[in-house]
């Protein structure tokens, strides 16, 4: 679903930051060689994470979903010189494409990659966040954000990513529909939670920049 029409979604990226060209590369080459490439970022909602990443000037960032790490590399753009960027996927086998891409950007040192699943993973992580970005299984986003609003910094910035779900979260939602429902309690929580002041913007398939109080 688009929220607004290809034209205009095309005018508004035409209008914004261009598109580095190593970033170019990546898009293009997991067009070619990676199964469901519209996960990918893409360079509309790429350049709106680079410009929350330098807003917020991030020492430690945590992503959960790396996929080919277009995202990543957005985000390591606001990292602060000594500042660190920890990615989390479950798919190791495009462990070694996301490195080549990170290796070739100036941000290779600081970014880690983790390999397994995030709500083992998170737990093990001993860093306070300044920015975070979920993007990951859809039915775990409210476990994920409560295994990391306790690692936030005040004034931390969460960014959770699909949380229009092509449309589905204001259909009638089908009983078996798992990640629909998940999506939909997940925006409630975000916007219930005291801990938490949040916006819904509806960039690409929804994205929710929520700050920690």
């Amino acid at each position: 679903m688009h929220f607004i029409s290809k034209e205009l979604e095309d005018y508004a990226a035409n209008h914004s930051e261009n598109e580095p060209e190593l970033l170019a590369q990546l898009d293009k080459e997991t067009h070619q060689k990676v199964l469901q490439p519209r996960m990918l970022s893409g360079h509309f909602q790429g350049r709106f994470l680079s410009m929350i990443a330098k807003l917020v000037r991030p020492i430690h960032i945590l992503e959960i979903g790396t996929f080919t790490g277009y995202a990543t590399l957005s985000l390591a753009e606001g990292l602060q010189p000594n500042g660190t960027l920890d990615t989390i996927d479950v798919n190791e086998e495009l462990y070694d494409f996301q490195r080549k891409y990170f290796d070739l950007s100036p941000y290779g040192t600081q970014i880690t990659q983790h390999v397994g699943s995030a709500l083992d993973i998170i737990p093990e992580l001993d860093k306070k966040y300044d920015l975070v970005f979920i993007d990951a299984d859809k039915k775990n986003y409210s476990n994920y954000f409560e295994l990391v609003i306790g690692k936030m910094n005040p004034g931390g910035i969460i960014l959770s990513d699909n949380v229009l779900w092509s449309g589905k979260v204001i259909e009638e939602i089908k009983a078996n529909d798992k990640s629909t429902i998940a999506l939909d309690q997940y925006n409630k929580l975000l916007k219930e939670d005291p801990r938490v002041e949040t916006i819904l913007l509806p960039i690409r398939d929804g994205l929710t920049v929520s700050r920690v109080r």
